[in-house]
């Protein structure tokens, strides 16, 4: 049968039709999974794109914090009595470490983690256990952890001791450390900081808002072995250093004075002992002693209670040395004059109630107020203070800065004791003018000097000239006006008197300084025994000040309780040696016009 012409060659049309089906579906197919695909990219780089990238990065970026550093504690000529070092933390990767291969002359070597522990062990001075032991119990802890600390605060020679051992999961980092250069020097003001950068006392707490500064943090990332991505740190907070606190302390004389403090208080035996060197125009401290001293590089080798400074902490009566107030009070007030005749008893019995007596038996004796001063008679000076009424008197020892902390700010400063006149008892009325009944610390009393010796104008105790910014601004500045407490005819008179103290005293001959007038006053006061009476014990002190015709310098000397020798003749060495080393060191000019002579008797 011949074949159908109108016919074509090759598949049926049912087979093409169903091909162009399967190419619908095909490509129906293809679309649909592009779709899924376009979808999926959409959810990861648009709509979730921020959180897996964080996530991304969390699992590389390492957080860590950059210390800043600590300002310096200076002298006033510049000397660092407290600075800061750089110190390294060593740390590891406990997830990371494992053997590696090392680089070396001979070739590859393969270092187990045992080996490398044993090898950083050696420079830090731990064993090898010890630091696997680190990295076990850190996995122990986290089995992903990626951050222990080995050692801390090491050396610069360490550091690179370190880094020589090329170990791939060891991270050093940076920690700013406290050292004192001076040592002892200035100890107890500097104070000291804890093992962790804690200020702990001193300047270090006082002024810690100066010193204190801002750590930073920085992030890098890092790659799958651990290792650090170069180029990857990035600056997350800026590190802040602190400031420099410039103090108004020589060095160099507050080394002297700490060297005579020590050699006359152990030679004396005194339990503890001040001295103050305060500059008579400015109210500056040049030194400030105390014995015993700490050094802050090794606080632990002194007891607790002889880390501070007791010249701002521990307040104590003043005795004899506190006659000056009183007789300054008494001559700016005309009640008196230097050649006022008074009989001074052995005893004195006021009409309300109180009794007063010298510390030696005598018969009456005719004074002035000279003579009394020269006598340090108590009961002569009872009867020139009863000229003033006892809120006249109060008034006056406010105003000379009793009672009240100095304005240095020194931590735990003491105020002493001064309570209300209205609050007096008829024998407290009449011992603080001699005194006893209140207490002083050694700043307050070198402060009524320096009034004494400048013209009556009481400075501020400067012991802070402020806090040097990076850019050499000094903030916070000390405050350099001062306020008139007496006239200047009174103090003038008062400068006179402690002349004539000076050159009669018993101890002439152990406080002379050559060249030099001194107006200067002993004093000798019972201690307290912590139970409201008086122990056996003494504290023996003397403060004065020089040239008194042109008075530059304050000197006070306070020594507890020496045994060897409980007189003010233990405290006048430690003057004598100080004031001459202060008028030698600033160069002082001598006096040029004789000192006083004025009636002690009548």
């Amino acid at each position: 049968m011949p074949l159908n012409p109108g016919a074509r060659p090759g598949k049926s049309s049912n087979s093409a039709r169903s091909d162009r089906r399967r190419l619908a579906v095909t490509v129906v197919l293809l679309f649909a999974i592009v779709g899924v695909f376009v979808v999926r990219l959409i959810d990861i780089q648009v709509v979730r794109a921020d959180t897996l990238s964080a996530d991304s990065l969390g699992n590389r970026s390492v957080e860590q914090t950059v210390y800043g550093s600590r300002g310096d504690i200076l002298s006033s000529d510049g000397d660092v009595l407290a600075g800061t070092v750089m110190r390294y933390d060593i740390t590891i990767s406990p997830r990371n470490a494992g053997e590696f291969t090392r680089t070396t002359d001979a070739g590859p070597v393969t270092v187990t983690v045992a080996q490398a522990a044993a090898e950083i062990g050696a420079i830090t001075g731990q064993t090898g256990d010890e630091i696997l032991g680190i990295i076990t119990d850190s996995l122990a802890a986290n089995k992903n952890s990626d951050f222990a600390y080995v050692a801390k605060k090491v050396n610069v020679d360490s550091l690179r001791a370190i880094k020589e051992l090329s170990i791939p999961w060891i991270y050093p980092r940076t920690n700013p450390s406290r050292v004192y250069p001076n040592g002892a020097v200035a100890g107890n003001l500097v104070g000291f900081v804890s093992a962790d950068g804690e200020p702990q006392a001193g300047l270090e707490v006082g002024q810690d808002s100066c010193l204190a500064s801002t750590n930073g943090v920085e992030t890098y990332e890092k790659g799958a072995d651990g290792v650090r991505i170069p180029g990857s740190t990035v600056t997350a907070k800026q590190v802040v250093d602190g400031g420099d606190v410039v103090t108004t302390i020589n060095r160099d004389l507050q080394w002297f004075v700490q060297q005579a403090l020590a050699e006359q208080a152990q030679a004396t035996g005194a339990a503890w002992g001040t001295v103050v060197v305060q500059e008579v125009k400015t109210g500056k401290l040049l030194a400030v002693a105390d014995y015993p001293t700490v050094d802050p590089n090794n606080v632990s080798a002194t007891a607790a209670k002889n880390r501070g400074s007791r010249a701002f902490t521990d307040s104590f009566e003043p005795g004899s040395t506190f006659k000056t107030l009183t007789s300054a009070s008494v001559l700016d007030s005309g009640k008196a004059t230097l050649k006022t005749h008074i009989i001074a008893p052995y005893r004195y019995k006021p009409g309300n109630g109180a009794n007063v007596n010298d510390s030696h038996r005598h018969d009456d004796e005719k004074l002035t107020l000279t003579g009394v001063m020269i006598e340090s008679s108590n009961t002569g000076m009872s009867k020139f203070g009863e000229l003033l009424s006892d809120q006249q008197r109060y008034d006056y020892m406010k105003k000379f800065g009793v009672g009240t902390p100095t304005e240095t700010g020194f931590p735990r400063e003491d105020s002493g004791i001064l309570h209300p006149y209205e609050k007096w008892d008829p024998q407290t009325a009449y011992a603080t003018m001699f005194g006893q009944g209140l207490t002083t610390t050694a700043l307050q009393v070198s402060s009524i000097y320096q009034t004494i010796a400048n013209d009556g104008v009481r400075m501020p105790v400067t012991l802070v000239e402020g806090c040097r910014q990076a850019d050499g601004s000094v903030l916070d500045k000390a405050d350099a006006s001062g306020s008139r407490v007496i006239s200047a005819e009174a103090a003038h008179a008062t400068s006179d008197v402690l002349e004539m103290v000076y050159a009669n005293s018993w101890v002439a001959s152990k406080w002379e300084i050559p060249g030099y007038r001194v107006a200067a006053k002993t004093g000798t006061a019972q201690m307290p025994n912590g139970k409201g009476g008086y122990s056996r014990g003494y504290l023996v002190s003397v403060s004065g000040f020089a040239p008194a015709d042109d008075p530059q310098f304050v000197v006070s000397v306070s020594l507890a309780d020496p045994v060897k020798m409980n007189t003010s003749a233990a405290s006048a060495p430690i003057f004598q040696k100080v004031m001459s080393q202060a008028l030698k060191k600033y160069r002082a000019v001598p006096s040029g016009t004789p000192a006083p002579d004025l009636p002690a008797n009548w």
